[in-house]
């Protein structure tokens, strides 16, 4: 499992075939060791990184920072549920530091995130403040760096 995570993680399109090789283990011991693992819920799913910005699908990305009132018996995670069972939002983590819920969210347009906020998540009950940051540009995520593509030399003598 200690090996198997790892290289699954850096690429989820590797086979058990190529696992067993890479690990020293038994396909079949490979295959058991995946089914366990996604049974559990260590394993949640397996998506391709896309860079959005080579094609024509238009959309904004925001980070938004929440401070909310911890509710007794429960903390953040009622709060943290209800939030992220909108479809916009794609990932919401709990902070330590200036404020407590830190949101990553798509929309079509900055107008759309900006309703997002003013109408869903500013009335919730329990969030304190919101501060929203529109993402400008990716240069990393995930680990995978983003490349700008490669500029023809040509183009710049003519």
């Amino acid at each position: 499992m200690e090996k198997i995570l790892p290289l699954l993680e850096n690429d989820g399109r590797l086979t058990p075939e190529q696992l067993a090789v890479m690990t020293g283990r038994e396909v079949e011991d490979v295959k058991a060791t995946i089914n366990r693992l996604e049974e559990e819920g260590v394993i949640l799913g397996y998506k391709a990184l896309i860079d959005w910005d080579k094609t024509d699908r238009e959309y904004v990305s925001a980070i938004i920072e929440l401070k909310v009132a911890p509710q007794r018996d429960r903390g953040f995670d009622r709060i943290a549920e209800k939030i992220y069972n909108y479809p916009e939002v794609q990932s919401v983590h709990l902070m330590s530091g200036a404020y407590d819920l830190m949101l990553l969210i798509e929309g079509k347009t900055m107008k759309e995130v900006a309703y997002f906020v003013a109408y869903r998540l500013a009335p919730i009950e329990d969030v304190v403040s919101t501060a929203t940051h529109f993402v400008l540009k990716k240069y990393k995520d995930k680990g995978v760096i983003y490349k700008a593509p490669e500029k023809d030399e040509r183009e710049s003598l003519m």
